[in-house]
């Protein structure tokens, strides 16, 4: 739905302030159509409005434009003293996810199975804000799986200078992901390469997990730890 859409191309934005540890302050929209239709771009600034609301922000407008097929470019912005950047995960750390894995993958397998109602209601996820703030104090490296988890694990190693050891079985795995899979290998790749879910991943001192994971309003599951760059990104399990 236009509703859908409005939340889910602004959350999307508002997800990469989170990533950074920032509250979220607002948010805008540029929208293009062949043609303006009056519910449609009513339900499309409710969306936008709604998910805004949902994590303490504003959505403060946007613009209109023609354009030959539906498209919307999004920004959000927020405020922080200290940003979580990529780069400063260092060996024996921990790895975390913040949230669980394959909400989207599972939307889609709704959708195709003509599930709209549950399909719109997966694909409206929350964006991390609050537990990007909570994660911020401790986190040395962060970015949301919007990529895919095994990708942002190489993103992070690419600008942390590091590597990755991964337990497979401590993935943490969204529920209506395992209501739709038909297997463990097709819950694996839904879960780990499939993207578009928007959790946090992040790098913690080991000693700081336990704190982190009480301070934070989302389940923060520990998956692995950081080792040095020549060991690259493995799994285990």
């Amino acid at each position: 739905t236009r509703y859908t859409a409005g939340w889910r191309a602004v959350g999307a934005s508002l997800s990469d302030v989170a990533a950074m540890g920032a509250r979220a302050q607002g948010a805008v929209a540029a929208y293009g159509a062949p043609a303006f239709d009056g519910e449609d771009l009513l339900a499309f600034v409710g969306g936008a409005t709604d998910v805004c609301a949902a994590v303490g922000a504003e959505y403060v407008g946007g613009d209109l434009d023609n354009h030959e097929e539906f498209t919307v470019a999004t920004t959000a912005f927020g405020r922080v003293d200290d940003p979580v950047r990529r780069s400063d995960a260092r060996p024996d750390e921990a790895v975390c996810v913040a949230g669980a894995l394959g909400r989207t993958a599972a939307a889609l397998r709704r959708f195709e199975a003509g599930d709209t109602e549950r399909g719109n209601d997966l694909f409206r996820f929350t964006p991390r804000v609050a537990a990007g703030v909570a994660l911020a104090d401790d986190a040395t490296a962060m970015m949301d799986s919007s990529d895919g988890l095994a990708r942002s694990l190489h993103q992070l190693a690419a600008a942390s200078d590091c590597g990755f050891a991964i337990d497979r079985d401590a993935v943490p795995v969204a529920d209506a992901l395992d209501e739709v899979a038909s297997d463990a290998e097709g819950r694996w790749e839904a879960a780990v390469h499939f993207g578009e879910d928007f959790e946090l991943v992040a790098t913690v001192p080991a000693s700081a997990v336990d704190d982190v994971r009480a301070a934070t309003p989302v389940s923060v599951t520990d998956i692995g730890s950081v080792v040095n760059a020549e060991e690259g990104v493995t799994v285990d399990g």
